[in-house]
């Protein structure tokens, strides 16, 4: 599968395009003229701040306006106090109304901006409903770790999930592994930073890294730690990587020790891309990384300065 596919969700909602539709604002007034309901990702969500009508009402409005069995995407933005209010009663409309959406395939759940609500102030809930709930699901996107929640689960048909957080819970990330994704494509993960709750270990990635429930993953990301180089390390001896035709190792606070361990564990020159932006690395280990993988794209942006003490993954607060 082509990197680029996913280049529209990470970060880019803003350039108006999701899962490769223009992306459609739910309707605020009865009389709106609106666009097939087959060629948008709708976006629904409201202010998070004393907002004018309730979420609730919102949804209510869309289902009664748009013609949900032909909705391929949703975008689940804000909801009234999201640093407050935790996503549960989102979810259950969603899955309450499951049956109107037989042809939803994308759905990103908490789509805000940080002025909207900073990323490790939304508050999320168990998403295990949205993929008991809608089995034919490709794309699963969330945006937020507190209050986040995954039981494990078997889905056939799910090709990409992505949970973009300042902090992953460990439970999460432990119950990814444990999930049966026998068509998952592509895993990314921000692991973030442990004042917002990110506390997975290496550990905790045991099931993932192994590969065994993830036959078709290739493209996996591990990415905004503050324990990059532990992650790099693990990842080097990875049994999953052998499949890979991507690899992230981007964002957080990879050095010379993580590099290191990558050059030195099983050969990456297989792989097509391997993202390590935003990285404490040397300019000799950057120099050796490229000439160790000449045939590789390899994204070395944003380096930050390897003398400073005092280090920080690209998404936090």
């Amino acid at each position: 599968m082509d990197h680029s596919e996913f280049n529209d969700s990470v970060g880019n909602l803003s350039e108006g395009v999701y899962a490769g539709l223009p992306i459609a604002h739910a309707p605020e007034e009865d009389g709106e003229e609106l666009p097939a309901a087959d060629r948008a990702a709708w976006r629904i969500a409201v202010e998070t701040y004393d907002p004018e009508e309730t979420f609730e009402e919102r949804f209510a409005r869309f289902l009664a306006r748009v013609d949900t069995t032909q909705v391929k995407a949703l975008i689940i933005g804000g909801w009234a106090e999201a640093y407050e209010e935790d996503s549960s009663a989102v979810v259950r409309l969603l899955t309450g109304d499951a049956a109107r959406f037989p042809a939803l395939r994308s759905l990103f759940l908490g789509a805000m901006e940080s002025e909207e609500c900073e990323i490790s102030w939304i508050q999320q809930s168990d998403v295990t409903p949205l993929l008991e709930a809608f089995p034919l699901l490709e794309r699963l996107e969330v945006r937020g770790g507190s209050g986040l929640e995954l039981r494990p689960v078997r889905h056939e048909t799910l090709r990409i999930l992505r949970f973009e957080t300042g902090g992953l819970p460990a439970g999460v990330v432990r119950a990814v592994g444990a999930c049966e994704f026998p068509a998952l494509e592509h895993l990314e993960l921000w692991l973030g930073v442990s004042d917002y709750g990110g506390d997975a270990t290496v550990a905790d990635l045991e099931g993932i890294l192994s590969g065994d429930r993830l036959p078709a993953l290739r493209h996996l990301g591990l990415q905004d730690s503050e324990i990059q180089d532990e992650v790099a390390a693990a990842v080097a001896s990875a049994p999953v990587v052998a499949r890979l035709e991507s690899l992230a190792q981007s964002m957080g606070v990879l050095t010379d020790a993580g590099a290191e361990a990558l050059l030195t564990g099983q050969p990456l020159t297989h792989l097509k891309r391997l993202d390590l932006h935003h990285h404490y690395l040397s300019d000799g280990m950057a120099e050796r990384i490229r000439r160790a993988l000449p045939e590789v794209e390899i994204d070395l942006t944003e380096r930050e300065d390897p003398d400073d003490e005092w280090r920080y993954v690209a998404v936090g607060e």
